[in-house]
């Protein structure tokens, strides 16, 4: 009976959202979605081949947060989000060849070579990174709603983190000011349920999404793996959001398949639990279904999407493969001297 009920309200919320989204629209949802796939799988296949230095943290598994995050939001809004940020960037409009090129130290990286994995920014696309230090992207997406309410603009900053970071001092400093002074931001945890290797119910007391209440922050939790609940409740926020009301907190209850890094194997988990995620939760998997069985979009449709994305990912490899390398003359760029000049 619960199964059943729960399918039932996914139909009807899809039933909903028909209004919203035509069969074209999702079908570019799908092919944004499959891109990212490919992309990061193709990423650790590089850095297997010693291609990439560094860590590499890959988003497999969370495709539905952020393609639900951009379909729901507005131009000029801003995205900050930590070190998993790959497909952060591809979404806010930043090439495969720039990204690549990032991760393989090459001039024509988006951080000219010198970020990495961790550190991507495009302030032209209101992307502001990529953050190495866990919980570390919170203080700075409070300050930058902070400067979007002074200035009187129209903007939401959308702050991603994981479960490792939901507890860190500096999230509940910031959500003391967020609230205090009703700042435009979104705080989005993806919970994908391991933070680096460790089970959330071993090191997390009580339920992410009500981490704001002591500030009186709205906090909903989220499934994380299908595009149309992300949308809607982000959508939802958003709206809240820029009514004035303040900040708001969504946990989207996500599931990365690989390890939080390359160099980790992840032994924690068994591999059916992987396994089984992937069988009933997949977030592509499940939007294809609905495009298939509301929208009439044939397997095939599917399939040639999925061999189009491959293509893309190939040739910006080639791409990336081609650029040379960084200079070495780039170390010194971009500093600022104690006197204030660079």
């Amino acid at each position: 009976m619960a199964v059943k009920s729960a399918a039932k309200k996914k139909f009807n919320l899809v039933k909903s959202l028909h209004n919203q989204f035509t069969k074209e629209d999702l079908l570019a949802q799908y092919e944004s979605m499959i891109q990212l796939r490919r992309f990061q799988e193709k990423v650790g296949s590089l850095y297997q081949q010693g291609y990439m230095g560094g860590f590499c943290h890959l988003y497999i598994g969370q495709e539905a947060v952020i393609t639900g995050a951009k379909a729901a939001s507005k131009e000029g809004d801003d995205f900050i989000t930590t070190y998993r940020c790959h497909a952060h960037a591809a979404m806010s409009g930043i090439s495969m060849e720039e990204i690549l090129g990032e991760l393989m130290g090459r001039s024509t990286g988006i951080s000219k070579g010198k970020g990495g994995s961790m550190h991507m920014f495009d302030p032209d696309k209101h992307f502001w990174g990529g953050h190495g230090i866990v919980g570390g992207n919170v203080p700075l997406a409070t300050g930058m709603a902070f400067a979007a309410k002074y200035r009187e603009e129209d903007r939401v900053t959308l702050c991603f983190f994981g479960d490792g970071a939901a507890d860190s001092g500096a999230m509940f400093e910031s959500f003391n000011m967020a609230a205090l002074w009703k700042l435009p931001v979104l705080y989005i945890i993806e919970n994908n349920h391991f933070s680096m290797g460790t089970a959330k119910e071993r090191h997390a007391a009580g339920e992410f999404y009500k981490r704001g209440e002591p500030f009186g922050i709205p906090g909903k939790k989220v499934d994380g793996m299908d595009f149309f609940a992300v949308y809607e409740a982000i959508s939802e926020a958003c709206e809240y959001i820029r009514a004035g009301n303040g900040p708001m907190l969504l946990e989207m209850d996500t599931y990365r398949y690989k390890g939080h890094s390359m160099s980790d194997p992840a032994k924690y988990r068994k591999r059916e639990d992987v396994d089984g995620i992937k069988t009933k939760r997949d977030p592509i998997m499940q939007l294809g279904n609905v495009l298939m069985s509301n929208y009439k979009v044939k397997e095939e449709d599917l399939k040639a999407l999925d061999k189009k994305a491959k293509e893309a990912v190939a040739k910006a490899v080639e791409i990336a493969l081609d650029a040379p390398k960084a200079d070495m003359a780039e170390l010194y760029t971009d500093i600022i001297q104690s006197n204030g000049e660079k």
